[in-house]
This record gives C-alpha cells, structure tokens and sequence, in this order.
C-alpha cells in the first residue's frame, strides 16, 4: 500500500478501491457504503480492501 493509496483511500474512496480492484463488487459496494454512512464506512472498506493481497 502507497502513499498515494492511503491518500486516496482518505479522500476518495471509491477511486482508490477501483485502481486497485477495478470496476466490480467491490466497487459497487465501496459507493454505497460512501454515500450512506457519509464517508467513513467507504474509508473503511477502502482500507480493507487496499490491506488484501
């Protein structure tokens, strides 16, 4: 995990989740969870995500 990753992964949620996995379920879920619980659950998804191998 970059910098940038982290960056984006604070900030942009979605964006970060799509460069690393692409466009997918994971993605679509990332959205969801960024618009309705206002940010932080799409942060945190985000970080799972990024964590994985």
């Amino acid at each position: 995990m970059s910098i940038l990753d982290i960056i984006l992964a604070i900030f942009i949620p979605p964006l970060a989740v799509f460069l690393k996995k692409g466009a997918g379920k994971d993605l679509l879920i990332n959205i969801l969870l960024w618009v309705f619980l206002l940010g932080i659950g799409g942060v945190i998804h985000a970080f799972l995500v990024l964590s994985k191998k």
